[in-house]
C-alpha cells in the first residue's frame, strides 16, 4: 500500500487494487476515512475519525491535491 504522505499523524495511501474516480484513504489511530480527490475533494467514508481530524485531512488534501493526482498517475498508470 503506496504511502502518499504522512502528516499530523495521518497516514494518507492508496491501496494496489484502487479505482477512479482519484481517491487516498487515511489512517489515523486505528481509524480511516476515504477522500476523492478529483475532480473535487470530497469525503466518501468515514470509519470512526473525528470531526476534526476529518478537517486536517481535507486541508491537507487540498493543500496536496496536485502531488497526490500526480502520485495516482505515477501509480496506476
Amino acid at each position: 500500500m503506496p504511502t502518499v504522505l504522512y502528516i499530523f499523524g495521518i497516514r494518507f495511501f492508496f491501496y494496489p487494487n484502487d479505482h477512479e474516480p482519484i481517491h487516498v484513504h487515511i489512517e489515523y489511530q486505528g481509524k480511516s476515512a476515504k477522500i476523492k480527490v478529483s475532480p473535487e475533494i470530497e469525503l466518501i467514508e468515514n470509519n470512526g475519525l473525528k470531526s476534526q481530524t476529518i478537517k486536517k485531512a481535507m486541508e491537507t488534501v487540498e493543500f496536496y491535491q496536485d502531488d497526490i493526482i500526480a502520485e495516482w498517475h505515477k501509480v496506476f498508470g
